[in-house]
């Protein structure tokens, strides 16, 4: 059986046709979709983790007790991965473990372009890197086989054009491999200094296996052509090469490290010159370059460092044209905005009006950032929004001043907070700080595509889990002043945001409402505003609100588009002349929907 798959959708089949056991991620783009996938496998226990950090030790542990684990986590993910990264290296793998990374090239939908290459290489763990969904699919299968033949961890390394781009993948059977249960093994998983000496020098033993291995792997190899040119490629960089270069010998590489220097050497001695086409740093052209081939390598000086490849870039790096037929269209731009409905929209709405300074966090809600709302001023990872904020009121006491007039806030969504946010919250109690904290509770990861969490009461399956009351843990921390307001109660926030900035004591308002993109809130048929022409005196507070189903007329009016309005009534709040209404007062509408949802209804 044949089947059109992802990159993403290939792993997690790989996953299941390698007696797959348990596997464990975080979302984030562009990995998600690996665990959403593995979840529709009854053989396979799979869920959600708050963390990457916390995902990788879960699995750890699964693999501790035979059982065949896979974590999956984007770029950055890593980073907060990188400790038990870093520890399983050296301790190995009883069960097989494969920690997929899915690099993004061009920050789609990340804060930084980093090569995670480099972890493996810095972890000494072998990694694979797939140039197509079959090949994701067949990689997943033999990195669970070669993580326990080789006693370690196995990273499997995609890209954004990999995890999401579709090819034909062939379909095997599954394969049962038994768990084989725990059996403690001090020296081995025990990382005390004494322990660790020793498993070092193992580590440096494998490494050298690995290596011979990779030298007849059936993924590195000479593919015959022109020997006049010799491209050397990796990941999805391979098929563009493959493109612009049809007729040249490649070296293609899907075990990128430990390299297969044997036959590297012998690739070099039947071509002219080397090109290497990679995306990101200059990996595979280090290691090259430092084996002293005696042939010209050419590589980042022609092919760029930043963003992705495509076809046209190579071919206009390595040949200096640029054919009509790779010519990419032109495309309208469309800037990135909070959906219509947005609960978030509200919040930073007034966060404007106070004319607070905003250190924000990563989820939906950074576009807070953007004009028109332009209300957030720093975003660095998960969870450094509270930190950053504490920073800066530390730094304005230091210098003889009143923090509070600065108006600083922390605005942290309800799945980060539990990712990452908790611990900089315990710290700002801790030392006496009194930044005020605004998680804004949506009841879902949403920007990786509704991913339930530990507030949502759903696990990975479908099926009820333990919820997590932020408002209970949070004062579960000690902090006393703790409020939970509807994001839509405009005046509410008003107030009470401008209360708690000025106050002396930390304080934490947990702005809730559900994500009006919710599967029961999604298939409703809503009632939407209108706005009167005749009312409307165009003083242009709707338009700030930067709602998307907002425009404005060429007698400079307002105008509400029907098909994207929801019937939220944000912009009616904002209208000081009553300008806005909804079409059926009486009818369904995003506000009514969502107080359904929570249970409760807020009039602060």
């Amino acid at each position: 059986m044949k089947a059109i798959l992802s990159g993403n959708e290939a792993i997690a089949r790989g996953f299941w046709e390698g007696g797959g056991h348990f596997a464990t991620a975080y979302p984030g783009t562009p990995s998600t979709e690996i665990l959403e996938n593995i979840g529709n496998y009854p053989e396979i226990r799979s869920q959600w983790a708050v963390n990457e950090k916390t995902s990788l030790e879960i699995a750890l542990g699964a693999s501790f007790a035979g059982a065949r684990s896979l974590v999956a986590m984007k770029l950055v993910g890593l980073n907060v991965a990188a400790d038990p990264f870093f520890s399983a290296s050296y301790i190995g793998s009883t069960g097989g473990l494969v920690v997929v990374c899915a690099d993004d090239p061009g920050m789609h939908s990340s804060q930084n372009e980093q090569d995670n290459r480099w972890y493996a290489l810095h972890a000494k763990m072998p990694m694979f890197e797939p140039t197509d969904s079959q090949e994701a699919k067949e990689l997943t299968k033999e990195a669970l086989v070669l993580s326990e033949k080789f006693d370690t961890p196995w990273m499997v390394r995609t890209t954004t054009r990999i995890s999401h781009s579709l090819s034909i993948v062939e379909f095997d059977e599954r394969k049962e491999v038994e768990i084989k249960g725990y059996v403690p093994d001090f020296h081995k998983r025990n990382l005390l200094p004494s322990n660790a000496r020793v498993r070092h020098k193992l580590v440096e033993e494998r490494t050298i296996k690995i290596k011979e291995f990779g030298e007849n792997f059936w993924g590195n190899r000479i593919e015959e052509g022109d020997p006049s040119i010799g491209i050397v490629a990796n990941g999805i960089s391979y098929q563009y090469a493959r493109e612009v270069f049809p007729n040249a010998t490649f070296l293609k590489l899907l075990l990128t490290w430990p390299l297969p220097e044997k036959l590297i050497r012998k690739f070099a001695g039947k071509v002219k010159k080397i090109y290497i086409i990679e995306e990101g740093d200059p990996f595979l052209e280090m290691h090259l370059k430092a084996m002293n081939l005696g042939i010209k390598i050419i590589g980042k000086d022609k092919i760029p460092m930043t963003g992705e490849l495509n076809p046209t870039i190579v071919m206009k790096a390595l040949k200096g044209k640029d054919p009509s037929h790779f010519d990419i269209p032109k495309i309208p731009h469309r800037p990135p905005a909070l959906c219509p409905g947005c609960p978030h929209t509200g919040v930073f709405y007034t966060l404007k009006r106070l004319k607070a300074n905003v250190t924000g966090d990563i989820g939906c809600y950074t576009l807070g950032a953007l004009p028109p709302l332009s209300s957030m001023d720093t975003t660095v990872e998960m969870g450094a929004s509270i930190g950053n904020a504490f920073g800066i009121e530390i730094a304005e006491s230091m210098r003889g001043l009143d923090p509070r007039k600065k108006k600083l806030v922390a605005v942290i969504g309800d799945s980060t907070f539990f990712h990452s946010g908790v611990t900089p919250l315990m710290d700002l109690f801790y030392n006496n700080g009194i930044t005020t904290v605004i998680i804004l509770d949506n009841r879902i990861t949403a920007m990786t595509g509704h991913q339930d969490n530990p507030g949502s009461g759903k696990t990975l399956k479908g099926v009820p889990g333990r919820t997590i009351d932020i408002e209970r843990l949070v004062r579960g921390i000690g902090i006393e002043h703790v409020y939970t307001i509807d994001s839509f109660d405009l005046k509410g926030l008003k107030e009470l945001i401008n209360r708690e900035i000025h106050r002396q004591e930390p304080s934490v308002i947990i702005a809730r409402r559900p994500c009006v993109l919710l599967p029961e809130l999604r298939k409703r048929k809503y009632t939407y505003a209108v706005a009167d022409e005749e009312k409307c005196t165009s003083c242009t507070l709707c338009w700030k609100l930067g709602c998307p189903a907002i425009s404005v007329t060429k007698e400079k009016k307002t105008w509400i588009n029907p098909d994207l309005c929801v019937g939220c009534g944000v912009c009616i709040d904002v209208c000081p002349v009553d300008a806005i209404s909804l079409r059926d007062p009486n009818a369904d509408n995003a506000r009514k929907a969502g107080e359904e949802v929570l249970g409760w209804k807020q009039n602060q």
